[in-house]
């Protein structure tokens, strides 16, 4: 659940990118963003430190993304950056992403995945979730190393442990 203050800023950032044309296309790069502060924490302490002045974290934030984003999208990060909020960024995205899917009557589900999904793969599981949830599914998927196999789906606070891990803890337990 989100407080009030992700949620406000969620919602600025929508009707940003509502106004200024394609809220998907920022919701993309926004979640990608957002994957790439989780993993690097020496980026998120740069960007949310009171210490370096607003403008120095602001270039951190264009450098970063020229080139791999809009121009909305950047000016939407860099006024959370400037604001002093770089520490609930990814929660503000996380936010805006629900926000702008719900927008086109989707959920969204984070899988990740020690590999990349074929578009097959992709295919069937957004079949099987739209299935098993009963909502028009849209898939993000997270490469991330500690999932030795298998996917970990979240839709929203939901969560379906499909990986190898899980269920290598699952046969140890049964052995007990």
């Amino acid at each position: 659940m989100t407080d009030g203050l992700v949620a406000g800023y969620a919602d600025a950032l929508f009707a940003v990118a509502s106004a200024e044309g394609d809220p998907a296309a920022v919701e993309d790069e926004l979640f990608r963003f957002a994957q790439a502060l989780r993993v690097d924490d020496d980026l998120q302490s740069s960007l949310a430190d009171p210490g370096v002045p607003a403008s120095r974290r602001q270039q951190i934030v264009e450098d970063l993304l020229d080139g791999r984003a809009g121009s909305t999208t950047v000016a939407v990060v860099s006024m959370v950056v400037a604001a002093g909020r770089a520490s609930r960024l990814p929660a503000i995205i996380d936010a805006f992403v629900e926000r702008s899917a719900a927008s086109r009557n989707k959920a969204v589900a984070t899988v990740r995945s020690a590999v990349e999904l074929t578009d097959e793969q992709r295919e069937r599981l957004t079949a099987a979730l739209n299935g098993a949830t009963g909502k028009d599914v849209e898939v993000r998927v997270v490469i991330d190393a500690s999932v030795l196999g298998g996917v970990v789906t979240e839709i929203g606070d939901d969560i379906i442990d499909g990986s190898v891990r899980h269920r290598l803890s699952q046969l140890r337990e049964s052995f007990r």
